[in-house]
């Protein structure tokens, strides 16, 4: 049998059908979309739970719920992540929150809350705290009360540096049973630190290290002049160049160098 050819389609009638069909395509698409977004802002999808996580100490799943769920909006779909996890952060001592979809209808948020390790003395006159990062935040300040948390200040920014001095001071004094009640960087760049009792210490400018080194020296030879002396601790003075002056209960000692006896008035 003869093949038979079938003629080709004009050029006008071949571009007519494709875009027929680049048309259906597009009408498909945008129907789809229309009704992904339609099903988005519709009642469909709604948000059934909100699971909380997190080794919460000062805060309730109830307390977090009263105050950050009122904040929510959306659906599933539609919500939005960011501002749900701002919302969970206003909340007071959250630190950090985490949040996500889970498949159908549920968020799952995990919390991580502020840790005070100190109080922090702002330029307002109104304290404020500082977590273990080394991050000033705002809570009750009756939370803590009962923390005996030691007082910091010093410039804006310096928080950080203020901790990390506090936690190289704070063993050295613990070792003769002193506790640190205050650690202050003046705008100069010089350090103080008062003792429990209200006891004074002036630890001078320089570098960290320069200073920890210098209250280190201090901190083991002053039990030998106390003991001398029998007399307790009023006062110190690290910022002479070859060694601190103290005073004493009925005790002064202009400058002592580190083991060198004081003056008895």
């Amino acid at each position: 049998m003869a093949a038979v050819t079938v003629p080709a389609l004009p050029l006008d009638v071949r571009l007519t059908e494709r875009l027929a069909q680049g048309l259906f395509a597009l009408a498909g698409i945008a129907l789809f979309g229309a009704a992904a977004a339609w099903a988005a802002r519709g009642a469909q999808f709604p948000l059934r739970a909100v699971q909380v996580d997190g080794d919460l100490q000062r805060n309730s799943v109830s307390t977090i719920r009263a105050n950050a769920m009122p904040r929510l909006t959306g659906n599933f779909f539609s919500i939005d992540l960011a501002r749900s996890r701002a919302a969970f952060e206003s909340v007071p001592w959250v630190r950090r929150a985490v949040v996500r979809r889970v498949w159908p209808d549920r968020l799952a948020v995990q919390l991580e809350e502020h840790r005070a390790v100190a109080l922090w003395k702002a330029a307002d006159d109104n304290n404020r705290l500082v977590n273990s990062f080394g991050e000033v935040f705002e809570a009750n300040l009756g939370d803590v009360e009962d923390d005996a948390l030691p007082l910091l200040a010093g410039p804006e920014g310096s928080a950080p540096r203020v901790l990390q001095m506090l936690h190289g001071l704070q063993p050295m004094f613990a070792q003769h049973d002193r506790l640190v009640e205050s650690l202050v960087l003046s705008g100069r760049g010089s350090w103080r630190v008062d003792l429990d009792g209200g006891v004074p210490i002036e630890l001078g400018r320089g570098s960290d290290a320069e200073v920890l080194a210098r209250a280190r020296r201090f901190v083991e030879t002053l039990p030998e002049v106390t003991r001398h002396f029998r007399a307790p601790l009023l006062a110190a003075d690290l910022r002479h160049p070859e060694g601190y002056a103290l005073k004493l209960r009925n005790v002064t000692t202009p400058s002592v160098a580190p083991g060198a006896p004081a003056r008895k008035n």
